[in-house]
């Protein structure tokens, strides 16, 4: 008998303190608001060493319809590695953007095309797009590509 009210003591004792959401405030806010939230969390986390979780924060933007916040991460071991830190994402967002109905969606898309450059020209083209400025240092000093 004892060793019963001693189990259900324990049992009571170690149930968890929640508190309750009648109380928790739900503000709205915009997308760049989140957006900014979001940013300086990665940037938090990148500063702590966290360079994985952070490069998957910062790997698009995610969306924001209504207190859904959708991210689209190019594959399943990507989406387990985001769930498994996501409960700090989300204090922050709630705590610094004071909605606390808050929820983030995880979507894995795979057919995310990566292009790959198979000559020079392609390659030049490729480097072009991220900085036209590479057009300007061709022509400045006379350089040509090689074909």
């Amino acid at each position: 008998m004892a060793s019963i009210r001693a189990k259900k003591a324990l049992e009571e004792s170690s149930k968890s303190y929640v508190k309750p959401t009648t109380n928790l405030p739900t503000e709205s806010f915009t997308e760049t608001e989140m957006l900014l939230q979001w940013n300086k969390y990665a940037q938090r986390l990148g500063e702590k060493g966290f360079k994985i979780m952070e490069s998957l924060l910062l790997i698009n933007d995610p969306t924001l319809n209504g207190t859904v916040i959708t991210l689209e991460l190019p594959n399943e071991g990507s989406k387990l590695d985001f769930e498994g830190q996501i409960h700090g994402l989300l204090g922050h967002l709630k705590g610094h953007l004071h909605n606390h109905d808050i929820t983030i969606e995880v979507v894995v898309n795979e057919t995310i095309e990566v292009r790959r450059s198979f000559n020079d020209q392609d390659r030049y083209n490729r480097l072009k797009e991220i900085n036209p400025n590479i057009e300007l240092l061709r022509s400045t000093f006379g350089l040509d590509l090689l074909t």
